[in-house]
């Protein structure tokens, strides 16, 4: 039977034995909170190309807040304690024809021949329930850049375009 001897380098040979040593659960990798990536940019595509088809509906489902699409406007019942709410500093029912009138004037300023999501970021204070996509879009006569877009995910995980820079767009920002 042949014994191991160690020979040569002390000092090293020690820091090795004291590496190798060291307690695996010590180690923490500081990682950056995610972003929303891929479903809230299929989310602002779905948007984009609602606006170009000047289709209303699609638009409605896909713009909102956190409680959910714009164009939800609930039910009689519903409304009628929204409308009592609002009374307390609350927000009442919306009308279709209200909604419909949004869509259609965000789809005039944002009509595009192309448009470039360029990066995203998530949003202080909210971070992994919203997140901002910043946009280059191609209008027909100039392009303008890094137009802002606010995803937010609703309480049941879906993503909606909460905010988009309208006045950048229009050349005011």
């Amino acid at each position: 039977m042949r014994a191991f001897r160690y020979v040569g380098g002390g000092r090293y040979a020690t820091l090795a034995l004291l590496l190798a040593t060291l307690p695996v659960a010590c180690t923490h990798v500081a990682q950056r909170p995610p972003t929303a990536g891929v479903v809230a940019q299929l989310t602002l595509d779905r948007f984009m190309q609602a606006v170009n088809k000047r289709d209303l509906v699609t638009m409605g489902q896909t713009f909102g807040t956190e409680d959910g699409p714009i164009s939800d406007t609930g039910s009689t019942f519903k409304c009628f304690f929204a409308k009592i709410g609002s009374w307390f500093g609350g927000t009442s029912c919306r009308k279709q024809s209200e909604v419909q009138v949004q869509m259609a004037a965000i789809a005039d300023i944002l009509k595009h021949d192309d448009y470039k999501v360029v990066r995203e970021q998530p949003v202080a204070g909210r971070l992994n329930e919203a997140t901002q996509i910043f946009v280059d879009i191609t209008l027909p006569d100039h392009t303008v850049q890094d137009v802002p877009f606010t995803l937010v995910r609703t309480k049941d995980g879906q993503w909606m375009v909460e905010y988009v820079d309208l006045n950048k767009v229009m050349g005011g920002g």
